[in-house]
């Protein structure tokens, strides 16, 4: 089915998403590569288990070892990214190598005031309210094949607080002094905010280059499906194990 040294891949999603936000690369990368996407805790068919970045990194930890072939590419999108920067310092046995796809800006500082702003409104706005924004967002700027199974896997508003409460604050180019594999940080070209500290990141690790999708926002992986799978997929067959 697979190669015997392409390496595993394990998907993780963004913030108020769940692993449906991954359905057009697991289609494509499923013909390649052992793939799964996660459910982080307070999303998904996780939606009742209370949020922390300790949880997030065990569930991924269990992804990788559930694909039974060692050591994964982990690809985290915004929070996804965050966490799995966090599960790349608990779990560095368990890490092949780290995409970094909307998560290479510092939630330290300044960058972080207008996030903990929305943190705290989304608990005033009504569940019902935000998803009928957010489908209407998603309908509205990508093909319906590209988003019907993100819609239909809900949102998880309730989460956000406690998800970006945790993360604001801890994160910054430093942390990437911590990951022992190569990174790519795969960036919309058009994600002003969450690109902003992409050239920090590189420079803090010996094995990251930044990689840009043209014409992407911070979704980038709904913006151009096939260019996103294209570089996950050229990233994790250059670290393919010899022989």
């Amino acid at each position: 089915m697979w190669a015997d040294d392409v390496p595993p891949i394990v998907l993780v999603h963004g913030t108020r998403f769940s692993a449906a936000q991954w359905s057009p690369q697991l289609a494509a990368l499923r013909e390649c590569f052992p793939v799964t996407a996660v459910d982080l805790p307070g999303h998904g068919t996780r939606s009742a288990q209370p949020w922390s970045l300790d949880a997030a990194t065990e569930i991924i930890a269990s992804a990788v070892d559930s694909l039974g072939r060692g050591p994964a590419v982990v690809v985290g999108h915004s929070l996804g990214g965050y966490a799995s920067l966090e599960f790349a310092r608990c779990f560095p046995d368990k890490l092949r190598g780290l995409v970094l796809a909307g998560a290479s800006v510092s939630t330290r500082g300044a960058w972080a005031i207008p996030y903990r702003l929305v943190a705290q409104l989304a608990p005033r706005v009504s569940a019902d309210r935000l998803t009928r924004w957010n489908d209407r967002f998603l309908r509205r700027m990508y093909p319906t094949d590209v988003v019907e199974a993100t819609i239909r896997a809900g949102y998880a508003f309730h989460t956000v607080p406690a998800a970006w409460g945790e993360v604001l604050g801890r994160f910054d180019a430093g942390a990437m002094r911590q990951v022992a594999a190569p990174v790519l940080i795969l960036n919309g070209e058009k994600d002003t905010v969450f690109r902003s500290g992409e050239r920090d990141f590189a420079r803090a690790h010996p094995q990251a280059r930044i990689e840009l999708i043209p014409r992407a926002r911070h979704l980038a992986n709904f913006d151009d499906p096939d260019g996103f799978t294209s570089a996950v997929s050229r990233f994790a067959r250059q670290l393919a194990l010899p022989g």
